[in-house]
């Protein structure tokens, strides 16, 4: 009887075993099928940017000033034709990019729409500092009609909005090429490895000598793109050197802290640490 149920036991392990094992090989088989069906398109396919050693990025590093001032020149010369920077204002720029009477004549080139006046009627005004930097359309609707459908993003944060950050943004600007073999743009469409399907509405916005920089740095494409990066770096954190400045004095503060906390402790503390205790015993007096 023992020998025949030990024999049954045997029977149902293997019968588990089996169907554990055949579930598995199901299971194996359906999955590979899935990402066999799944096609595998070349525009999923997306080049990661290459790390770049950016001047900001070290730990008590701040903004390349004079690289600020070439970016906004990019931007104000190349860029605002087709993108807008809506959440930036002149007074913003002051101390940072330009000088306050540079960025008083650069609002004053533009005319802001005000009012109503005495008579309840709109009208147009030079620009102030407390403006904000005009959008090149009046709204989206007009922007997708004059790119073919495509809606230039707003650049204020854009160094923040995209995984990659910086290194994107630099490799978008100075990664266009000629598409593979076998690879096919619609019209106005421009192959970019760097960016997500590969096809990019933006034409190549960058060439050797598209503008004279005020200082006479030569104008190459890749100068101009490092420079508009860290322009747009700094408007997407304008806060930055701030920060940074901020926490190299509050790490200061703590060190004098640590160290009078100490010097207090070791005062206040020395004596007891230091204490000795003794224990005598008392004698017996010979009368008890």
């Amino acid at each position: 009887m023992l020998c025949y149920i030990n024999y049954q036991f045997l029977l149902q392990s293997g019968w588990r075993t089996g169907c554990y094992r055949a579930l598995a090989v199901v299971g194996a088989t359906a999955v590979g099928a899935a990402i066999l069906a799944t096609p595998v398109l070349a525009t999923e396919l997306v080049a990661h940017p290459t790390k770049l050693p950016w001047p900001q990025n070290g730990l008590l590093a701040s903004h390349d000033h004079a690289a600020l001032r070439r970016g906004y020149q990019v931007y104000k010369q190349v860029c605002a034709a087709c993108h807008s920077m809506k959440f930036l204002s002149y007074r913003q720029l002051v101390g940072h990019v330009l000088t306050e009477e540079e960025a008083k004549a650069d609002s004053a080139e533009i005319l802001v729409e005000d009012g109503p006046d005495d008579m309840g009627k709109m009208f147009q005004r030079p620009g102030r500092l407390s403006d904000l930097l005009p959008s090149p359309y009046p709204n989206a609707e007009a922007a997708r009609a004059a790119n073919g459908g495509a809606l230039p993003p707003d650049l204020t944060f854009i160094a923040r909005a995209r995984h990659g950050f910086e290194d994107y943004i630099f490799h978008l600007l100075t990664g266009f090429c000629d598409p593979p073999p076998g690879r096919k743009l619609d019209e106005n469409q421009y192959y970019n490895p760097y960016f997500p399907g590969g096809a990019l509405g933006m034409a190549p916005p960058l060439y050797d000598e598209a503008i004279e920089y005020e200082d006479g740095t030569p104008a190459t494409v890749s100068q101009m793109a490092k420079d508009v990066v860290c322009y747009l770096s700094w408007s997407s954190e304008r806060n930055h050197d701030k920060r940074k400045r901020v926490l190299f004095k509050a790490v200061i503060l703590l060190a004098i802290g640590s160290v009078l906390a100490g010097i207090y402790k070791r005062k206040k503390w020395a004596n007891i640490k230091t204490r000795k205790l003794m224990y005598k015993n008392r004698p017996v007096p010979k009368d008890l």
